[in-house]
């Protein structure tokens, strides 16, 4: 297996992309409408990265981009916000989330971002495990941030990098 940044509209991360809407669509009845651009995950503001098997096939991604408080989606300045981590079903189990968000809490870290945040959903119970075991904490209600943070079904994670 191997790790590789790539841009955020690489072909290969285009696939996944689509992959994942899909997921949320089945789950929630629509995919995540969060407006990114390709240039939010260029280094040093951020950073995209795909996991590939050997034979070349993208079965995993995931990505962090910088956030500031002026932003107006309760954002703290510092923050790296973690989008689109996937794991295609037929390589879900060997690890590959944990080790790409290893590799973007040290990348965000190494860019000077002082906390991981990301926002997931209710629907997904093994994405809130994964995060809770590598040390995010929920965010209460009221601290919650991003474009779903006044969804009933949204749960917000932070972790001090």
């Amino acid at each position: 297996m191997q790790i590789l940044p790539v841009a955020y509209d690489h072909p290969d991360a285009l696939k996944l992309q689509d992959r994942v809407q899909l997921e949320y669509a089945e789950r929630y009845g629509d995919g995540d409408l969060t407006p990114l651009e390709p240039t939010q995950f260029a280094p040093p503001c951020g950073l995209y990265l795909i996991a590939y098997e050997s034979g070349g096939t993208p079965v995993a991604t995931g990505g962090w981009r910088a956030r500031e408080a002026a932003g107006g989606e309760g954002h703290a300045d510092g923050d790296a916000e973690l989008k689109r981590m996937y794991v295609i079903p037929e390589a879900r189990g060997r690890g590959l989330a944990r080790r790409i968000l290893a590799e973007l809490e040290e990348d965000a870290r190494a860019a000077g971002r002082t906390r991981m945040v990301l926002e997931t959903g209710t629907k997904q119970p093994e994405a809130m495990a994964l995060y809770v075991s590598s040390g995010y904490a929920p965010v209460p209600e009221r601290e919650k941030f991003g474009m779903y943070r006044a969804y009933e079904s949204s749960r917000c994670f932070t972790k001090r990098l």
